[in-house]
């Protein structure tokens, strides 16, 4: 029984040795491991670590750390150099760039963040009046995008003033509040919308519209009411009852454009006065005529003759309209031997307000011969005595013994008959 107690103690001690040297020779390997490592500094896209290593390049560490890098990235020193005790490495890698310039895209890859130093790489040059999503001095966006327009000159006109603006593609409404215009109530864009975009060929016109309302005070013309007169003779008028002229007030809308009037709009209308009516009597009574101081046995020739007319003439000639004569219309008005002008003595020399009761007849003698004796209706029978400056073609001027008369009779047009 002692023997084989001994010899199971010498087998427990002689495992324990074993064990204890494969511990020791661990444990001087492990040591020796970590001791103969390699420390390198790692800066990976700004974040910095130190890395203790075996392996022999540059490549290789940046596999243990599982880091895949592309072509585009930057990493200093090159894969292939090796590591050494102190070896700073720096790994930044690259991201892909679109870059729009007025809505043409640019795809880069770069491993810059900052936004002036990506339009740097990528050779594109931007303008203090372009515009840009982000500003040149901040930090790439979370989606990689640089968005600019290119600014452009724009026609502006405004106030009638026309300037050559910078601009970039926005739209009509942006610009103006860019410019510092404002648009009243009824201004308006000429041949734009205010959500047009803007190209280079835009001329943008600011029409500057103005309404007011102006009173204006205008006359109203009155009607004449004629009103047969048994006492008067058939073809006299007289002007019982003045007509008075009414008043309106019309109220207008008016459209100014840049100052000037380009609508004038009635808005609506107010009576301030009626006017009245004027009443004229129109006579009908007949009267019979009297005896010709004319001898029947009398040329033409002899009617003109002034000392003829002149010592026959006191006596009417008649208002009868004759069965037979050349007839046609005419416009009449009539004159006085007083009247404005007048010289108070007929073309061919009778002197009209020495006989003021005689029947003549003023006319135009390439229609109406002078010396002719003329039924004229509502007038009855002259003689053509007188020319006038104003008697031209179908028209004739009757003389009468006063204004009164003249202005009753105004302006007709009548019948009448060439007798000879």
């Amino acid at each position: 029984m002692k023997n084989l107690f001994l010899g199971s103690l010498k087998t427990k001690q002689t495992v324990i040795g074993f064990i204890s040297l494969v511990l020791l020779v661990s444990v001087i390997s492990f040591v020796l491991y970590q001791v103969t490592k390699k420390t390198v500094t790692l800066d990976a896209n700004g974040e910095t670590i130190k890395i203790a290593t075996h392996t022999k390049t540059v490549e290789q560490l940046l596999q243990e750390q599982k880091i895949v890098v592309t072509e585009h990235d930057n990493i200093s020193p090159s894969l292939n150099d090796t590591i050494v005790d102190g070896l700073a490495i720096k790994w930044k890698q690259a991201k892909e760039v679109t870059i729009s310039v007025d809505g043409n895209q640019l795809k880069i890859w770069t491993t810059e963040t900052n936004v002036k130093d990506i339009l740097k790489e990528a050779n594109i040059e931007v303008s203090e009046r372009d515009s840009l999503v982000q500003e040149l001095d901040t930090e790439i966006g979370a989606d990689n995008n640089i968005d600019i327009q290119k600014a452009f000159q724009v026609s502006l006109v405004v106030d009638g003033n026309k300037r050559n603006v910078w601009s970039t593609s926005t739209t009509v409404a942006n610009f103006l509040k860019q410019q510092g215009i404002k648009l009243n109530e009824y201004d308006c864009v000429e041949s734009n919308d205010l959500t047009d975009v803007i190209t280079p060929e835009s001329k943008i016109t600011v029409v500057r519209i103005k309404k007011e309302l102006d009173v204006v005070e205008e006359t109203l013309d009155f009607t004449i009411e004629k009103q047969q007169d048994a006492s008067l003779e058939a073809g006299i008028e007289k002007v019982v009852t003045e007509g008075q002229k009414g008043l309106i007030a019309k109220t207008y809308e008016i459209v100014k454009e840049n100052g000037k009037v380009v609508a004038k709009n009635l808005q609506s209308e107010k009576v301030l006065k009626e006017p009245q009516n004027q009443v004229v009597a129109v006579g009908t009574k007949t009267i019979v005529p009297s005896v010709t101081s004319v001898p029947s046995n009398a040329s033409t020739a002899s009617i003109p003759s002034v000392p003829s007319i002149a010592s026959t003439s006191t006596v009417s000639l008649g208002s009868t309209e004759p069965a037979s004569g050349r007839e046609f219309y005419v416009t009449a008005t009539a004159y006085t031997a007083y009247c404005k002008g007048c010289s108070g003595t007929s073309a061919t020399g009778i002197d009209l307000r020495s006989n003021p009761e005689l029947k003549v007849i003023a006319v135009d003698p390439s229609v109406i011969k002078l010396g002719s004796k003329v039924w004229v209706e509502g007038y009855g029978i002259a003689v053509a005595e007188d020319t006038g400056g104003a008697i031209k073609g179908n028209k004739i001027d009757i003389f009468v013994e006063s204004e009164i008369q003249a202005i009753n009779w105004g302006v007709k047009v009548v019948r009448i008959k060439v007798l000879n």
